[in-house]
């Protein structure tokens, strides 16, 4: 009876070890870059994309991202000589995770780091890249890659919706939508030798014209992703860009706006967008996109 428990119990821990060295068979690694930084020198790491977050593993390192550019991250040490290897996380607007091991060298021999060269291993590795609460299940790498594809398109199916003024041309050339979330395909002309600053863009849901004294309720729309940050259209340019929003419809007694201001100027543009124009967006397929992933990889590898 002894020996039958014995091997019973036997058989079960090798059962358990095989589940385990399954399970662990089942982990993708993700390789960590080896680093090394010192307390007077500052070491530079340029991201294919903006950093959205950091985590440093101990106090012996400081980090921040670089003024006016949100791809590079600034760090060093915080004490002198620490001994003990640490490391850091971060990750990138693409939802790409990146992980480092540091250690100390008081004259390190390289203090600049480019990762873009990289892009293509790091999104094997995150084959299930991180998603962020405003996107829903939409992957931000995918997300990217939609406004992209709109972007190097450039079609120009909604034809009613445009102003001209100041000697600026605002327009729509499309709407888009794709797993519950809108693609405005918009473009600024300048026709002056004046540059363009801009200070921001709004959105916003509000009643269509009602007598002067009716109070005017407006709902601002947020964009959750832009495709490019531009802060001016320099005269007798083109500026083209895609705001990525959630869906939503309107009633028939209101009118979405799109604001765009000047910085430092008062010459506003404002296009009006009907229920209409939403419910006769084009759907951009992720096939399309998926076809093209290969043809991305290479060229950021080169």
């Amino acid at each position: 009876m002894i020996l039958i428990l014995i091997l019973g119990y036997t058989s079960i821990t090798h059962g358990q070890e095989a589940l385990c060295t399954s399970a662990k068979k089942n982990l993708t690694i993700i390789e960590p870059y080896d680093i090394e930084v010192t307390f007077d020198k500052t070491t530079h790491l340029l991201f294919p994309s903006g950093i959205r977050y950091v985590d440093l593993g101990s106090t012996n390192l400081v980090a921040s991202k670089a003024e006016d550019a949100d791809n590079v991250l600034r760090v060093k040490a915080s004490v002198r000589d620490f001994e003990e290897e640490t490391n850091f996380s971060v990750i990138t607007e693409d939802g790409t995770f990146y992980s480092f091991n540091v250690s100390y060298n008081s004259c390190p021999r390289v203090t600049n780091y480019s990762l873009t060269k990289t892009v293509k291993t790091d999104r094997e590795w995150n084959s299930k890249p991180i998603l962020f609460k405003e996107l829903g299940r939409n992957s931000p790498y995918l997300v990217d890659e939609l406004m992209g594809e709109i972007y190097n398109q450039d079609k120009h199916f909604i034809k009613q919706i445009c102003t001209r003024k100041f000697g600026i041309e605002f327009l729509l050339k499309g709407i888009y939508i794709n797993d519950n979330k809108f693609y405005f395909h918009t473009q600024i002309k300048n026709l002056s030798f004046v540059s363009f600053p801009i200070d921001f863009i709004n959105f916003k849901v509000i009643d269509k014209k009602k007598a002067k004294r009716t109070v005017v309720q407006e709902v601002i729309k947020h964009p959750i992703r832009v495709y490019s940050a531009i802060d001016v259209v320099q005269g007798k340019t083109v500026s083209r860009n895609v705001f990525v929003l959630d869906q939503f419809t309107i009633a028939d007694d209101k009118v979405i706006r799109i604001e765009l201001h000047e910085k430092n100027g008062s010459r506003l543009q404002i296009l009006e967008i009907k229920n209409s124009h939403l419910l006769k967006s084009k759907l951009i397929q992720q096939e399309n996109v998926r076809k093209d992933k290969e043809r991305y990889f290479e060229r950021d590898v080169k």
